[in-house]
């Protein structure tokens, strides 16, 4: 069962057509007990890291997923800001992430972004998979993903770091410890391969 975090923020539509078409049992959940019985979570997102704690931690459903998470070991991937509220920190709020990867986050420096469109980092780009890894399994240095955002995820344990991307710096634009997965570009928005990427997860 594949659950899906609707606290608020991101396409949750969007994910559930996937699975939809590979033939893979969803839920949307919308309160902490929706979460239970839960064997793969996906965590959304999109906009501000702020916003984004604030909606999740009003939802009801934290402390549920956490015990859902570090208690049982659930697998779940954070998309977008979802990976980012995976850190404890981040430049662009105040708030305390979830923790979960030791990691910051932190807004691109524009004097090292070469290209004429700077901020926010928007379409298609490549990832490089740095380590062997069954999240990104069919995935080579050409693989292309849809990318929306002006911050970037700075691991503090690079061997938490599954993929990188370009765009003025290498930054993580996979990241994975344990059970818990994250990427900072959209599936759900990537055609075939953001396809084959959540069909990966739900395989895990």
């Amino acid at each position: 069962m594949i659950t899906i975090i609707d606290y608020g923020l991101g396409n949750i539509r969007s994910f559930a057509n996937v699975y939809e078409r590979l033939n893979i049992q969803i839920k949307i959940a919308q309160c902490a007990q929706d979460i239970k019985g839960a064997s793969k979570i996906i965590l959304p997102g999109v906009g501000a890291f702020d916003h984004a704690m604030t909606l999740l931690n009003q939802s009801g459903m934290r402390d549920e997923l956490e015990k859902q998470v570090i208690g049982n070991g659930v697998p779940v991937i954070g998309i977008c800001v979802g990976m980012q509220i995976l850190a404890k920190l981040s430049d662009e709020g105040k708030l305390p992430g979830l923790g979960w990867i030791n990691g910051y986050v932190k807004l691109f420096d524009i004097s090292k972004i070469p290209y004429k469109t700077r901020l926010p980092h928007m379409g298609w780009n490549t990832i490089e998979p740095v380590k062997k890894n069954p999240l990104l399994f069919g995935f080579d240095t050409n693989s292309r993903f849809y990318f929306l955002h002006s911050y970037y995820f700075l691991c503090n344990d690079n061997e938490d770091v599954i993929s990188t991307t370009d765009y003025g710096i290498t930054y993580a634009s996979a990241v994975n410890r344990s059970n818990i997965y994250g990427v900072q570009f959209h599936p759900e928005k990537s055609h075939s391969n953001g396809i084959q990427l959540l069909n990966n997860f739900a395989r895990l």
